[in-house]
């Protein structure tokens, strides 16, 4: 049996997927999620092999709640989504089901199936395409201690490279994403996020004052009265940033 989560915010959509699996027994769905908190939670219970996923939702989209997933499953998109989102996905080799779905369609999906479960864990390129989409720009979902934490970006501080994690600084504390410096050098808004340091990315409204710590050497000193290294390449962004 394939163990499959439907998780949409649309009733009608999980219907219709319902559906459409009724032609497949050897799939059994084993439970139904409207957000995905929800999503989140019966996954890490049931451990799925594959979800049905919407992308925009409520509280979260979809693809915030697959970054929080730890052991992803194989993911079938369900989405409104145009077409150079679809686009991405089809070049990551994800499927999805564009709506209203289409029962030909759906059906194609399932028969490439076999080949999708063996790609289970391959998702880094799905999230880095779902990256690209506006929500992603203006938020950051993390996860600590068992709790989602939805964090604004204009308040984080400054991010920190941290092994195989990026810290992210902010009033409420650290808190840490499984991603690249360069991953958020890419997706962070330029004009308000610059990299000074290939260890540290700055939130530029942060900067209170930089001082010249020896010979070609500079620190910046923030709000939060943290004062960070800056590069010479760092300097030269730094400055231009600021209109020095």
């Amino acid at each position: 049996m394939i163990r499959t989560i439907l998780i949409d915010d649309e009733p009608l959509a999980r219907d219709v997927v319902k559906h459409y699996l009724s032609d497949y027994p050897e799939i059994e769905v084993v439970a139904e999620c409207c957000d995905g908190f929800e999503g989140l939670k019966a996954i890490t219970l049931h451990k799925p092999d594959l979800i049905f996923l919407d992308i925009q939702m409520p509280k979260i989209s979809g693809f915030e709640m697959l970054e929080l997933v730890e052991e992803k499953p194989a993911v079938i998109f369900t989405t409104a989504f145009d077409e150079y989102a679809i686009k991405a996905f089809e070049v990551n080799a994800v499927d999805y089901l564009l709506k209203p779905i289409d029962k030909s369609r759906f059906d194609a999906a399932i028969k490439r199936l076999p080949a999708k479960l063996s790609q289970a864990d391959n998702n880094d390129a799905i999230l880095s395409a779902a990256a690209l989409t506006p929500a992603q720009n203006s938020r950051v979902v993390v996860k600590k201690d068992g709790v989602i934490k939805i964090i604004p970006i204009a308040e984080i501080n400054y991010l920190e490279a941290d092994d195989d994690y990026v810290k992210l600084s902010t009033v409420e504390g650290n808190y840490y994403k499984n991603k690249t410096m360069a991953f958020f050098e890419q997706t962070l808004d330029a004009g308000q996020f610059i990299r000074i340091h290939r260890s540290y990315i700055i939130n530029l409204a942060q900067v209170t004052k930089i001082e010249l710590k020896e010979k070609d050497s500079y620190v910046v000193l923030l709000k939060s009265d943290i004062w960070l290294p800056v590069s010479k390449t760092g300097y030269v962004k730094l400055k231009a940033a600021l209109g020095l």
